[in-house]
């Protein structure tokens, strides 16, 4: 069984699937955390976010690798070093939408993820899962929240990580974010038309878990 939750920053989607595939003993799988390693490596080598052809190249080049570690929790291996704190910085979240944007780029991360996907039963979560990843997948959910309330939790993320930013940066990354992703050529951020919408704005992460387990027939599943 594939579940795919798809929705904007700050909606809820990672802890919710974390929590979800934990509850479930499915994967979980980031999409998000793929596209942030390949900018992690293209900042770290200075490449112009612009140079298209050398963005292609380094991606096809990288090894992502995630591993699940414990109940939900992944670690990410970036030509084998442990990413999983690095990719979280303020400077790899800016800068990530260049890397989501570009078509053959994402192409490249597509095939990753299939491969996964392949593995077994898995929660898989990002931004064209259930359009564009897994358009067959057996349950499609799309996780939304008010903006400032998705603002308010990308800053508490950056605070818990000792990231020194103000409202006001944290505003302009999850809004620039926004617009990037849901006007992308490649692979916009939309609602498949069979999801199923949840608005988490004042919904817990048990609360959310709970109305996507409503959804879920795991009959004849082993859990």
């Amino acid at each position: 069984m594939i579940i795919t939750i798809d929705g904007p920053a700050g909606a809820g989607k990672s802890t919710a699937a974390k929590a979800l595939a934990a509850q479930l003993h499915f994967l979980y799988m980031d999409t998000g955390a793929m596209y942030r390693a390949v900018t992690l490596k293209a900042l770290r080598k200075g490449i112009d976010w612009q140079d298209r052809a050398a963005l292609i190249a380094l991606t096809r080049k990288t090894t992502v690798v995630l591993r699940q570690v414990g109940a939900g929790d992944l670690q990410v291996l970036l030509d084998g070093e442990d990413v999983s704190a690095a990719i979280r910085q303020v400077d790899v979240t800016e800068k990530t939408q260049y890397i989501a944007q570009e078509p053959v780029v994402r192409e490249v991360v597509v095939s990753w993820q299939r491969k996964i996907g392949e593995q077994g039963n898995v929660v898989i979560e990002g931004r064209d899962v259930g359009t564009v990843v897994f358009p067959k997948a057996r349950y499609k959910f799309y996780l939304d929240a008010d903006a400032e309330q998705r603002i308010a939790r990308r800053l508490k993320d950056f605070t818990a990580q000792d990231e020194k930013v103000d409202t006001a940066t944290v505003r302009k990354t999850v809004l620039d974010r926004d617009q990037s992703d849901m006007t992308r050529k490649a692979s916009p951020l939309k609602k498949a038309d069979d999801a199923i919408v949840i608005d988490t704005t004042d919904l817990t992460v048990e609360q959310t878990v709970a109305k996507m387990l409503g959804y879920i027939d795991t009959g004849g599943l082993s859990l």
